[in-house]
């Protein structure tokens, strides 16, 4: 490189004398200047010479300069070089230690290997002897036990089997009937304490059952006018209410006779206006007792809704209230069915809650369980079925329906609703002083009930149950089959039908049972 920079110093400084010299030459053709130009080329020469040596030795400097920077940076980075290659050699011996390590570990595991399956192999081989000696002793022992019991294995595996499966179920058998047991006896007791608070926490009015009600009148003068001329308006009174009227000897009164408590509510009420107006003939007999009967049913729908109201219970279709309202002049054993509505819809609410239910169905339920009876005169079939009829008709939910239809058993509950249903209507029926009938008329008809189902082959015990509408029936079971239990109660039905006079319907339930007695020795 110093070397280029000489020659090309060097030419350049032979450009600028030939120029140089060219011009003065050029000149010295001039006249009379030759002589001067040559010496001012010379020093020109001269000045050139000392520039031109001035810039080599300058250019020989930066030469040097760079040739010793380039020289530290080569030996730089030779070093650096020599350090990475020293540190790659440690890391490279040290890789090489720590793999003759591994190296050595991974041999010694190999030989451990070797001598543990050299174990397992011998291992195998005894296992494999004495399973052999053992399938052996196996073999001779069934040999002999076959001998012995004179079974095969299969005959005696099997009878192992039957035995274990025999005595496997008993022991379920009895483990299912504590079970059950238990859970009765908690159900009985947790039913009791829930219907013992229902109970006391209500408690309704009792009522009599009557079948006359008496009109007092104002002198015996009145009687001629009610009789009427040839008896016409008595007997298009009585034509016109379906009641009885007595006038007889009794001072200041007539008596109304009927049945019906409210056939004879629109006979009194018809009665006192006819009296308070004075006009008695069959035209107007006949108009009163109309308006009466229209005025009456007002009145009763609006006792049932006065009583809705009290037991929080809306949107009840009007014919529906119809028949409730009715149910304040029937009566049931002296118990008036619309106090006994009220009292089981309460009862229903309070165990309903007690359990956990809807409080609100089961007092809709309850309220209205005993419509049917508002249509016995009506329609043919147990009041049950002729007020599921009358809810289903205007709109009642299935869960009603179903309360109103299974409270005295004829069909199956499908919510536990309907079973407080009948449990309330059984409550309010049974507790003391609810129900009023004649003794000893009550208690024949039970025991010609009872005597009627004893009657028949094959019948051990009956029970009449339910105030006498139901008569459980529990026969012999070497006398009767299955198959006979249809035809059985069957045969007591039509002979209860035929030999018994009572109200409403009786349910017929034969039983057959089936008793399994094991000793334990």
């Amino acid at each position: 490189m110093v070397t280029a920079i000489m020659i090309l110093g060097a030419a350049l400084l032979g450009g600028v004398a030939g120029v140089w010299t060219g011009f003065f030459w050029a000149n010295a053709r001039s006249s009379g200047q030759v002589r001067e130009n040559r010496k001012t080329a010379a020093e020109v020469l001269e000045e050139a010479a000392r520039i031109k040596e001035a810039r080599i030795k300058e250019a020989e400097l930066e030469a040097r300069e760079a040739a010793f920077r380039i020289r530290v940076s080569a030996e730089e980075e030779v070093a650096r070089k020599k350090q990475e290659s020293s540190r790659r050699d440690q890391e490279v011996s040290i890789r090489e230690a720590e793999c003759a390590h591994e190296k050595q570990k991974l041999e010694q595991s190999r030989q451990e290997l070797s001598r543990k399956m050299e174990e397992i192999r011998s291992r195998e081989k005894q296992l494999e002897a004495r399973e052999s000696e053992i399938a052996h002793s196996l073999s001779l022992q069934h040999q002999k036990m076959e001998e012995i019991s004179g079974l095969s294995l299969e005959e005696a595996r099997d009878r192992l089997l039957k035995e274990a499966e025999e005595l496997i179920r008993s022991d379920a058998a009895r483990l299912a009937q504590k079970v059950e047991r238990e859970f009765r006896e908690n159900a009985v007791r947790k039913a009791r304490e829930v219907m013992t608070l229902a109970i006391q926490r209500y408690a309704n009015d009792h009522v009599a059952e009557t079948s006359i009600s008496v009109v007092p009148i104002q002198s015996e003068d009145v009687k001629g006018r009610i009789i009427g001329r040839e008896g016409r308006n008595i007997r298009a009174f009585q034509q016109a209410t379906g009641v009885d009227l007595i006038i007889d000897d009794t001072p200041d009164a007539i008596i109304i006779s009927g049945f019906d408590p409210h056939r004879r509510e629109v006979a009194r009420l018809a009665l006192e206006k006819l009296l308070q107006d004075g006009r008695v003939h069959p035209a107007r007999i006949e108009e009163v007792v109309e308006k009466i009967r229209r005025e009456l049913d007002q009145t009763l729908q609006e006792e049932a809704e006065k009583v809705a109201f009290d037991l929080g219970i809306s949107d009840i279709h009007p014919e529906i209230l119809k028949l409730v309202g009715r149910l304040k002049f029937r009566t049931s054993y002296g118990q008036n069915n619309l106090l006994h509505a009220r009292e089981v819809a309460y009862l229903c609410s309070m165990m309903a809650s007690e359990l956990g239910l809807n409080p609100k169905l089961a007092k809709r339920a309850g309220f209205l369980h005993d419509i049917g009876k508002s249509l016995t005169h009506e329609g043919e079939g147990s009041h049950p079925l002729l007020g599921a009829e009358a809810a289903k008709k205007y709109g009642e939910s299935p869960e009603v329906i179903n309360a109103i239809q299974s409270h005295h058993g004829d069909v199956e509950p499908i919510c536990l609703e309907s079973i407080l249903v009948a449990a309330s209507d059984a409550i309010s029926a049974a507790r003391p002083g609810a129900r009023r009938e004649s003794m000893d008329a009550y208690l024949k008809r039970l025991e010609k009930l009872e005597g009627i189902a004893n009657s028949f082959k094959g019948v051990e015990k009956s029970y009449a149950i339910q105030a006498g509408r139901e008569i459980r029936i529990i026969v012999r079971q070497d006398e009767v089959s299955d198959e006979d239990l249809a035809v059985v109660s069957r045969e007591i039905a039509k002979k209860i039908e035929a030999e018994l006079k009572y109200p409403g319907q009786i349910k017929v339930t034969v039983i057959r049972e089936n008793r399994i007695v094991e000793y334990a020795r």
